[in-house]
């Protein structure tokens, strides 16, 4: 089981200069994501003067989160390994496949880079409001929370066969592509029922900035159940000890 796998990490590990270029990477990725992707809503509500959500609407996002992800994994991949994403930390936490010191330093700094941007963001609009994820009328706790962990599910699922996996081969350079197409279509089935967050950072950030907290352990619970789910699944069916590289538990 990858439970067995988790490794705790080292003291020295949490300011060894990897390390801290590695978070540094989760911080500058995830800003350029939440920053694109929150702010193409922004934009939307603007154009619209916060009217109804649309199908072209929906679409919109769905293609700006999908673009902005590409980027943000892609530029992260060869320092961090472009998680972008609390909930992919923890499926790699849960996979053995990354410490649990440098998780919590990637989880810190994604959730850091998240609110930066949406600071940002509200000083370049002029102070307009961050929307915070929220559910849409007829939508429970329950169906929200079953939904963000299926949809993180695929997510984690998805990075665990074209990033995680060493027999992944060549398939391993489309990562990044593939990563954004999965969160770009989740966002097309959820956006309209919960905001498809699939990303604690993501969530985290707006609601900082704009001080709405409703429903927020949703948005954590869901993404970190699926995550944990997908890398059960996917290592002990798929990879299993023989393939699977354990990480080091000493400073390097």
């Amino acid at each position: 089981m990858p439970i067995y796998r988790i490794a705790i990490g080292t003291p020295g590990e949490a300011s060894h200069p990897d390390a801290l270029k590695a978070a540094a990477a989760e911080f500058f990725s995830t800003l350029i994501f939440v920053f694109a992707g929150e702010g193409s809503g922004m934009a939307l509500n603007k154009l619209t003067n916060n009217g109804p959500q649309t199908a072209s609407g929906l679409i919109a996002a769905a293609i700006s989160h999908a673009y902005a992800l590409f980027v943000a994994v892609s530029i992260g991949a060869n320092i961090s390994g472009g998680h972008v994403n609390p909930a992919v930390t923890f499926g790699a936490l849960i996979g053995g496949n990354i410490t649990l010191l440098r998780s919590i330093s990637y989880w810190i700094a994604q959730l850091l880079g998240s609110t930066v941007a949406c600071l940002l963001l509200k000083l370049a609009t002029g102070g307009l409001e961050t929307s915070a994820f929220t559910l849409s009328s007829g939508v429970s706790v329950g169906n929200a929370l079953v939904l963000e962990a299926v949809m993180t599910f695929g997510l984690v699922y998805t990075v665990y066969a074209t990033a995680v996996d060493p027999k992944k081969g060549n398939i391993g350079v489309v990562a990044p592509l593939a990563i954004g197409f999965i969160v770009g279509a989740n966002i097309l089935v959820g956006g309209a029922f919960d905001g498809a967050s699939m990303n604690p950072a993501v969530s985290f950030g707006p609601a900082v900035v704009s001080g709405v907290w409703t429903h927020q352990w949703v948005y954590w619970a869901g993404p970190m159940l699926g995550a944990a789910i997908a890398a059960l699944v996917y290592d002990n069916i798929f990879m299993g000890d023989s393939t699977h590289e354990r990480l080091p538990v000493t400073d390097h």
